[in-house]
């Protein structure tokens, strides 16, 4: 297994085991699907129908499924590319390292299903989550300093 992965390797083989939980006959299987695109520009028009559709189109991605993507955004391609690649350091790191460094003040995540009862149905994730009510302290990256 890869050092910079989370630990998943015991959540597998309790999945794998002879003798796995017994399957939740209530859940229902659901298709994958992309996650809503919203185009924030409404948020900034002179037209108030485009503003509380788009307040709306964010409303209903957040109940429905707890994230979103988003477009014309403002922020600039140049910061998109260099969090990008700071990204992709801090995930090419050590589990052991980015896990216990205080990162944004722990807003390193990773995780996933408790309710998976085979690894075909597990789900995980490993998250950054920026800040930006934080983000201009210094205490705030640790030895990710690269990130300000």
């Amino acid at each position: 297994m890869i050092d910079s992965n989370p630990p998943l390797l015991h959540h597998f083989r309790a999945l794998s085991s002879p003798n796995p939980p017994p399957p939740n006959l209530k859940c229902q299987v659901m298709e994958e699907c992309q996650l809503p695109l919203i185009d924030l520009s409404g948020l900034n028009s002179n037209d108030q129908k485009e503003t509380v559709d788009c307040a709306a189109a964010i409303c209903r991605a957040s109940s429905e499924w707890g994230f979103f993507q988003v477009v014309n955004h403002g922020i600039s391609p140049e910061l998109l590319k260099k969090m990008r690649r700071e990204q992709e350091l801090l995930f090419q790191t050590p589990f052991e390292r980015k896990s216990t460094c205080g990162l944004l003040n722990n807003s390193y995540r990773w995780g996933g299903s408790t309710t998976a009862t085979s690894p075909k149905h597990s789900s995980w994730s490993e998250a950054f989550h920026i800040p930006l009510t934080k983000v201009s302290e210094e205490s705030c990256y640790g030895e990710f300093i690269s990130l300000r």
